[in-house]
């Protein structure tokens, strides 16, 4: 089969720091990867290497002739002066392509991105739309292979599913770097981590996120068996050659060889399953039985005209974790800050539990100053020990709990990486025992093996949690309830993310010109009182596969068309197309959902 890109036998250091070593793998037409690894196991610099932007020490990278490759970084940059449309045709620059072409790929990429005035200088948008905009600047070179570099940094969860849909019809090949598990589950059909404890150094699967999660579990352990194996053999080898074997005979010199390799095969193993060490994360409760620690009473804030959220009203116990949910600029942190009591509402109440004690995750984690060495950040008391639930923690090992290394701990902290910095904070959280844990954004910058850690700390945590995340797959599993904030005057609550989405589309629907709701609403059927499988249920579950088949065959229709240059410039068109494709695709999550109702019902009358 063709091959987009091969990389050979990769190598790359900065100075004592081997990011990889003999890395090999290949990209293949129309693959759709996820690459994911620890920090600092050599993901963005993979990237780098293969788009020409950095060089390898050893290995080579093979591109297919003709095949262009864009690379859409971590920061972006623009000139503040330009406006959208001309960031966009700037792209375009380097290419060979007549001026009609260039109009064509503009105006495809802005009826894609969601943008409503391309006249608006870059210097006047978000950090949310500033990422909108570089990732439309890459769909807009029309690449055959799209490298992203943590793609959803700074999108809300508006800009994800936006992000995810556009994927979802891409024809390109691409590589995403990214932390965010549902994405991943959601956009890739293959799978690959880069990490030391694989042997080439590499784990790739066709499959996506959950599935990768349970072949590279089946992977480690195997080789922890293998270590095990190996390890027994070694112990019989030992003896024998302690009795003084002489290497006198053919057959006697081969098994001292094959001893030797067999020594050498088992620290080779030993030193990889070594590498799977996690960041050590336990929350520390004070243990107090109050049932009530936080009650919270027609809260209401806003600034100017605007109004953030109304009328809140909950109360948290122990063990209860509250997801905070919402697009950029819907009040989240603002929220935390009034739970937090450093702002106070327009309306309403925060009423803590007496003598509650609470420690704060801040999103900027601007309490770090980057002048002070790691090691006094991870001991602001001081000297060469910390106290951690009343035992006495030397800081070289409490600084191995958070990954870092011994030689470290004299580096200032403005030298460190997002990722390092959110895992110094988290150590500080965990040397002051709580009540109330309020996390802002914590999951920014930690990889996925760290963010499993903290998924587990959360659910373990004797306390209370308030998180703010867009992390869909951490947060429908930490989180007993979210408040979903969007702008409305009293934001609801929800069980997890699938009835926030849902919520949204109603949200949506509602919102459409009069004549054409009244239209849907009278050809609606009227829902049935009870829950029975009806001889008219069987007639529909018999027929809904085919009736999937036909919605998605449409879906696939109009994406072609979306792409077709008559339809292109046409900007009418074209608007009036990528509205039928979205009509399309909801009919085809439409009646997914009803094939699931009709197979419960029909499950709960063969029981009855």
């Amino acid at each position: 089969m063709t091959v987009l890109v091969s990389v050979k036998e990769l190598c790359k250091a900065y100075g004592d720091d081997t990011l990889f070593t003999d890395l090999s793998v290949d990209i293949k037409p129309g693959e759709k990867m996820g690459l994911i690894g620890m920090n600092g196991s050599g993901k963005s610099t993979l990237l780098k290497i293969i788009c020409g932007l950095s060089i390898p020490d050893e290995g080579e990278v093979s591109i297919q002739p003709g095949q262009g490759i864009v690379y859409l970084a971590q920061e972006d940059e623009f000139d503040p002066d330009l406006s959208i449309e001309q960031v966009l045709f700037n792209s375009l620059s380097s290419l060979d392509l007549q001026e009609k072409e260039r109009h064509r790929r503009v105006n495809r990429a802005l009826g894609l991105s969601g943008f409503t005035n391309a006249a608006i200088k870059t210097k006047e948008l978000s950090g949310g739309w500033r990422k909108r905009l570089a990732i439309t600047r890459a769909f807009c070179q029309e690449p055959d292979l799209l490298l992203l570099d943590e793609p959803t940094n700074h999108l809300d969860i508006a800009g994800i599913l936006w992000l995810e849909q556009i994927l979802l019809t891409a024809r390109f090949s691409f590589v995403a770097v990214s932390h965010d598990r549902a994405f991943l589950e959601n956009v890739c059909s293959h799978t690959m981590e880069i990490a030391r404890y694989y042997q080439g150094g590499v784990f790739k699967i066709q499959g996506n996120y959950p599935k990768f999660e349970q072949e590279r579990d089946k992977y480690l352990e195997a080789q922890e068996k293998k270590q095990s194996s190996l390890a027994s053999k070694m112990r019989r080898e030992d003896q024998w050659l302690r009795q003084g074997a002489k290497a006198r005979t053919t057959k006697a010199k081969y098994r001292i060889d094959q001893a030797e390799e067999l020594r050498k095969e088992l620290s080779e193993v030993k030193a990889r399953n070594r590498q799977t060490a996690r960041m050590d994360i336990d929350f520390s409760g004070t243990g107090r039985q109050t049932r009530k620690l936080l009650r919270v009473h027609n809260l209401t804030k806003g600034f100017k005209d605007k109004t953030l959220f109304s009328n809140i009203t909950f109360e948290l116990g122990p063990g209860f974790c509250l997801g905070i949910v919402g697009d950029n600029g819907s009040g989240k942190s603002t929220f935390l800050s009034l739970i937090e009591q450093s702002m106070e509402p327009d309306q309403g109440s925060v009423k803590w539990a007496e003598n509650l004690k609470t420690c704060v995750y801040h999103q900027e984690r601007t309490q770090l100053d980057p002048k002070m060495t790691l090691r006094d950040a991870l001991n602001p008391a001081g000297g060469d020990s910390v106290n951690y639930k009343g035992r006495s923690i030397h800081v070289v090992s409490w600084a191995k709990r958070f990954l870092f290394m011994p030689d470290q701990l004299d580096m200032p902290v403005g030298r460190l990486s997002g990722g390092e910095k959110a895992r110094i904070v988290l150590a500080e959280i965990m040397l002051q025992p709580c009540d109330l844990l309020l996390l802002d954004e914590p999951t920014n910058d930690l990889d996925i093996l760290s963010l499993e850690v903290l998924e587990t700390s959360i659910k373990e945590f004797e306390g209370a949690v308030i998180i703010v995340s867009h992390d869909r797959y951490l947060m429908d599993r930490v989180c007993h309830r979210m408040l979903y904030l969007d702008n409305t005057e009293t934001p609801q609550f929800y069980r997890d993310f699938g009835q926030i989405l849902k919520a949204r589309t109603a949200r949506e629907k509602s919102q459409q010109p009069m004549g054409e709701k009244i239209k849907k609403e009278a050809t609606k059927p009227a829902p049935s009182k009870k829950r029975l499988f009806s001889f008219k249920d069987k007639y529909e579950l018999e027929q809904i596969e085919e009736k999937i088949m036909d919605a998605e065959q449409r879906v696939k229709d109009f994406s072609e068309q979306v792409q077709h240059p008559d339809v292109i410039q046409n900007s009418a068109l074209l608007a009036d197309t990528c509205k039928k494709l979205e009509q399309a695709q909801s009919l085809v999550q439409k009646l997914y959902s009803r094939w699931e109702e009709l197979e419960e019902k029909k499950a709960a009358a063969d029981q009855s």
